[in-house]
This record gives structure tokens, C-alpha cells and sequence, in this order.
């Protein structure tokens, strides 16, 4: 398989559980196919074991995890935030700075799943029932309007200033348009 084979096809596997998703849960199937591929380098790059989303463990909702060294984009207080709740792993910063946010290297901990399906209910449930993003998924079930829903989430689910920019680069692309389309075609046959 060739690499763009290969990674066509991962998209397709992904399209292939993101409509259903979206048909029972109402989650935007090409925000998820999205954050998906942002997150995993279009799915060639897990975190840990099958998290395809960066989703960070939650002891309440995940058993198993990994911890992997992440790049985020901090304030000063968020920084030292951090060092205190994690004083053996403090932060390091990296000496890129946009604004008032520092670009810092931290150790922390993701949800590991057992498939690439897991990993996308975990991601269509914390979308639409988890606490940071009740506001955004409120608006959207008013509106239905799937570009603010992405701007929303982008701002409290990622630290990157260009994430909700890119995510919604992404949304938009042909090739996720043509995977929707035939993924959805074979749900509905």
C-alpha cells in the first residue's frame, strides 16, 4: 500500500464509523474526521494505544492510559498551575512565545481505547456531554451550525493559536467530503 493509499484508507475506516456516530448522537461527522486527523497525523500517529483525538485520561471515565510529552501553549498562570499540580513534571518551556502564551513541553496522561470505533465514541460523548464543551454543544443544537461548533471546541479543546484555523482547513477538504459521501452511501445501502 502506498502511503496516500494508506492514509486514504484510514480515512475511509474513520468515515465509516463518524456517520453513523453523527446519525445516533448528532456529533458533525466531519468534526470528528477533523480532530481526528489534526490529532493523529491523519491517523498514522495514536497517542498511546488507539487515541486518534489527544483525549487527556480521565480516571472517572478511562482504565488504562499512556504518558506522552505533548506541546502546549500556556499563559504565565497556567504554567504555574501546572508546576504545582505536577511539581516531579513541570512544564518546559521551549522559548516560542505568540502573545502572552509560552510554547512549553509537558508529561501527561491519555486515555488509551481498544479500537479506533472506542476512541471515536469516547471523542462523540465528550463532545456532547462533556463539561467544557456544554456551551458550544447548547449553541449547535440551536443553530446547527457545524464551522461554529468547530471554533468553539477548538478554543477549550486544544492550546494551539492556528487549531481552530486548521480544523476547520481540514473539515472543508475534498478528500473528507469524498470519504463522507461514500461512507455514507454504504450506511444508508
Amino acid at each position: 500500500m502506498t502511503p496516500d493509499t494508506a492514509r486514504d484508507q484510514r480515512l475511509h475506516d474513520v468515515a465509516c464509523i463518524a456517520v453513523p456516530l453523527e446519525a445516533s448522537s448528532g456529533c458533525p461527522a466531519r468534526m470528528l474526521i477533523a480532530q481526528w486527523a489534526l490529532e493523529s497525523e491523519w491517523g498514522a500517529q495514536p497517542v498511546g494505544h488507539a487515541n486518534y483525538f489527544g483525549i487527556k485520561y480521565d480516571p472517572k471515565r478511562h482504565n488504562r492510559f499512556t504518558v506522552k510529552t505533548t506541546e502546549e501553549w500556556l499563559t504565565e498562570s497556567q504554567i504555574a498551575a501546572w508546576n504545582v499540580q505536577h511539581p516531579a513534571s513541570p512544564a518546559r518551556k521551549t522559548g516560542k512565545v505568540v502573545g502572552d502564551t509560552f510554547n512549553v513541553l509537558l508529561d501527561d496522561r491519555f486515555a488509551d481505547y481498544a479500537t479506533l470505533a472506542d476512541a471515536c465514541v469516547d471523542y462523540t460523548w465528550l463532545i456532547t456531554h462533556g463539561a467544557p464543551y456544554q456551551a458550544a454543544w447548547r449553541a449547535y443544537q440551536q443553530t446547527r451550525d457545524a464551522d461554529a461548533l468547530m471554533a468553539a471546541v477548538a478554543k477549550v479543546y486544544a492550546t494551539a493559536p492556528s487549531y481552530a484555523l486548521l480544523l476547520g482547513e481540514i473539515a472543508g477538504q475534498a478528500n473528507v467530503t469524498l470519504a463522507l459521501s461514500r461512507a455514507q452511501a454504504a450506511w444508508n445501502s
